[in-house]
């Protein structure tokens, strides 16, 4: 299990992930998460730019600054992706997120099938906020990066999960492990996963026929799965999902 580290500079703790993101967030003590999407999604650096002008106008920090959703025209090669990443990870460098090699900031990064952007572009993006009426450990917001069906401790592309088998078995075997990860790193940050309020998922597969066996099966349906008709970010991943407990989301209007 990757290790949850303190970024008190942010009024959170993070799941240790990689270079471009961490696996996960939870709020400190005295402090609470808040989503906002975008209405009108915006080109990388135009997005840094609205989130900056965003937290100042609460009053927050840029290390407030927890998770991002990113949406991008195609999915890239495996080097295209670690290029990318590259400039935004200098951003978030600037903005004193990154200390000591460490990235707290979770992220999605997935490509629509429809409607694609023309480059990628901010979808939503979160931040802490303190609170000093904020819950117990359990009770705190959190959210849970991005995760395919790739251990990233596994070579690429050889240890993709069930890699090119969109079978009935194949699918299930993907659908699988992503929703393990999704539950072993909620189990990580210390969150409660009963306390769920969104799970997305990305793909462009039909996974109608797993919705019982598995999403049902754990505990999320009854707060509505959506299904964001998306391609994970890097070529020959299949399935992707994210999952949150927050109970502050707003959408911000051009």
């Amino acid at each position: 299990m990757s290790r949850l580290h303190p970024f008190v500079a942010g009024h959170y703790d993070f799941l240790e992930g990689g270079f471009p993101y961490s696996a996960g967030v939870i709020a400190r003590a005295g402090a609470h998460l808040e989503r906002v999407r975008l209405k009108t999604p915006l080109p990388v650096a135009a997005g840094f730019e609205a989130i900056a002008a965003h937290l100042r106008s609460r009053g927050l920090p840029l290390t407030a600054l927890c998770a991002a959703e990113l949406r991008s025209p195609q999915p890239f090669t495996f080097a295209g992706f670690h290029d990318f990443n590259i400039g935004y990870v200098e951003v978030l460098k600037s903005w004193g997120l990154v200390r000591d090699g460490l990235n707290p900031v979770a992220r999605s990064n997935v490509c629509p099938v429809f409607d694609a952007p023309r480059e990628p572009v901010f979808h939503a993006f979160s931040y802490s906020v303190p609170d000093a009426a904020a819950g117990d450990a359990q009770g705190r917001d959190y959210v849970v990066a991005g995760s395919g069906e790739w251990p990233e401790d596994q070579p690429f592309p050889a240890g993709i999960v069930a890699r090119g088998d969109l079978s009935p078995a194949g699918l299930a075997h993907k659908v699988r492990y992503v929703l393990d990860t999704m539950q072993a790193r909620c189990a990580g940050l210390g969150g409660q996963w009963s306390r769920v309020t969104a799970a997305q998922v990305y793909t462009a597969e039909d996974f109608h026929a797993l919705l019982g066996s598995h999403f049902a099966k754990a505990g999320l349906t009854p707060g509505g799965l959506t299904w964001q008709v998306c391609k994970p970010p890097i070529l020959e991943l299949d399935f992707e999902m994210d999952v949150r407990s927050l109970a502050i989301e707003q959408v911000l209007l051009p």
